[in-house]
């Protein structure tokens, strides 16, 4: 009967043990798809100013026919952060791709600062109606990526402090829930975002 009783307890602890870990792996799941689906809205935003690009420079260049190097200059970085955003996007729990778009966004807001820099010198630029229309939305666009970067960083957060927090860190490890990478500027020069205004 003893051994019946044993045999019992065993059981019921494992049972126990196992829905305990069930509970765990369910939530980290939880919280991967949550700050997947945040990196999601990222990538939305991103996608919409890559399209808006080509239409500012399309507009710029009329006016910038001296300046050809930096509107190509400009293509070249949203192609190069439009790749990165692709492969960041097919895996946000990469750190890796995160860590390449982060590299290639910090390209892409240097070539458009040129841009707006050199355009300040072209008062009939400032002055048309399409540009001024474009760099509205890029502006908007800019505050949504800035707002969606905020909810991302906060899901990773959770995310990762969930994940290293004891006893989750014994088993998350093992069970493929890697650390999840925040999106950060590295280089404190690149915090500045791109002044798209003209006024």
């Amino acid at each position: 009967m003893s051994v019946f009783l044993v045999l019992g307890v065993l059981l019921a602890f494992a049972v126990v043990a196992g829905l305990w870990l069930a509970g765990l792996y369910n939530r980290l799941v939880a919280l991967r798809n949550r700050f997947k689906n945040a990196f999601a809205q990222i990538d939305v935003q991103l996608k919409r100013r890559y399209d808006l690009i080509p239409n500012l420079v399309e507009v710029a260049k009329g006016y910038l026919k001296h300046e050809r190097e930096t509107l190509e200059a400009v293509i070249k970085a949203r192609n190069i952060a439009a790749a990165a955003a692709q492969s960041a996007a097919a895996n946000p729990a990469d750190g890796i791709a995160v860590k390449g778009l982060m590299s290639a966004e910090a390209g892409l807001a240097g070539a458009l600062s040129r841009l707006m820099v050199v355009s300040e010198q072209y008062p009939d630029l400032k002055a048309n109606q399409n540009m001024m229309q474009l760099t509205e939305e890029m502006t908007s666009t800019e505050n949504k990526i800035s707002f969606a970067r905020q909810a991302y960083n906060d899901s990773v957060m959770t995310y990762n402090t969930s994940r290293e927090t004891f006893p989750t860190v014994l088993f998350s490890g093992m069970l493929g829930f890697l650390p999840a990478e925040l999106f950060k500027v590295e280089d404190p020069a690149e915090r500045n975002a791109p002044k798209v205004q003209f006024s």
